[in-house]
């Protein structure tokens, strides 16, 4: 018998990932804000364990760009630059089209009617905390039939970066009437099999978004 001492690791994983996907979430969801401090030691007492699955969430979240380690601030959440937003809107500028593109060659009754009813949640939702949520299930929806687990993967992640600032530009500016009226029109076009169509209202889409998030986090950080 190997002499070790002996570690539950599936009880270590399942920890860090519990504590990493409400971090995420309270980072994605804007609860936690750019640059708030990630106590390990609070984290710990929250949710009862001790350091060694928070210090691996952090370590996580890090590798995905939405925390940071200073030497003597520890752990923040991360803040993007004007420039990495950009960036981010760009790259999904590039895949995303490509994304539904495919799909909609793909697409059957039941994914239409999974889109709808998050584009009419979108439309309708009086809570302007589920905005974001529903904008992301709508894209999700029309996305899920293009048999490209990678492209989406990816797509999350970059949705993962930005989308605390987008659900604030949502909130805060006339976002919604926007994309209120892109959303059907990329619905209409995915509902008459028009993959191209929907391709080029989704880039438009993405990039219009961008626009107005960034013009309104220029404002927002002083920069006119």
């Amino acid at each position: 018998m190997l002499n070790l001492k002996a570690t539950d690791i599936g009880r270590g994983a399942s920890a860090a990932d519990l504590i990493r996907d409400a971090l995420r979430e309270a980072i994605v969801q804007g609860e936690l804000r750019d640059g708030e401090t990630l106590r390990q030691d609070q984290i710990a007492g929250l949710f009862n364990v001790s350091r060694i699955p928070v210090r691996e969430a952090l370590a996580r979240l890090e590798a995905e760009g939405l925390v940071t380690s200073h030497r003597y601030k520890g752990a923040v959440v991360a803040s993007l630059s004007l420039e990495e937003i950009a960036e981010t809107f760009e790259f999904r500028a590039l895949v995303e089209p490509e994304v539904v593109r495919r799909s909609v060659a793909r697409m059957g009754a039941d994914t239409l009617a999974l889109a709808r009813g998050h584009c009419a949640a979108f439309a309708t939702e009086a809570d302007p905390g589920a905005w974001a949520q529903h904008n992301r299930a709508f894209h999700s929806a029309l996305y899920r039939d293009a048999g490209r687990p990678y492209h989406l993967r990816v797509v999350s992640d970059a949705l993962d970066k930005v989308g605390r600032y987008l659900r604030a530009q949502l909130v805060l500016t006339d976002g919604m009437a926007r994309a209120r009226r892109e959303h059907d029109a990329i619905l209409e076009a995915c509902a008459a099999g028009d993959a191209d169509r929907a391709a080029e209202l989704t880039r438009a889409h993405i990039l219009g978004a961008s626009e107005l998030l960034i013009d309104f986090l220029r404002r927002e950080r002083g920069g006119g």
